[in-house]
């Protein structure tokens, strides 16, 4: 996963190989015009992923959660998966 810096001119007559590489290794692409960054180009997964964290340090009860879990596990706090489903793991 590598991040390049491409002026826009080269990065319209390269998109296509941007869009491939983005996909297949992750890697993104910032565009910039007379140097100053204008867009980002990354693939839709990653795009998909970064909405979704988004989406869930915006909603105030679920990062409390996550911290109380923090600190429970700082703690040593914690279950096994056999303790919280009686089963082992599959």
């Amino acid at each position: 996963m590598a991040t390049q810096i491409v002026p826009i001119t080269q990065g319209r007559d390269r998109l296509m190989r941007m869009a491939r590489v983005a996909q297949e290794a992750f890697d993104r692409f910032i565009l910039t015009r007379e140097g100053v960054p204008q867009a980002v180009l990354m693939s839709y997964d990653e795009f998909e992923g970064w909405l979704e964290t988004l989406e869930i340090c915006s909603n105030k009860q679920v990062v409390r959660e996550i911290k109380k879990a923090e600190r429970s596990a700082d703690r040593r706090k914690t279950r096994s998966f056999e303790e919280v489903f009686g089963k082992p793991l599959p």
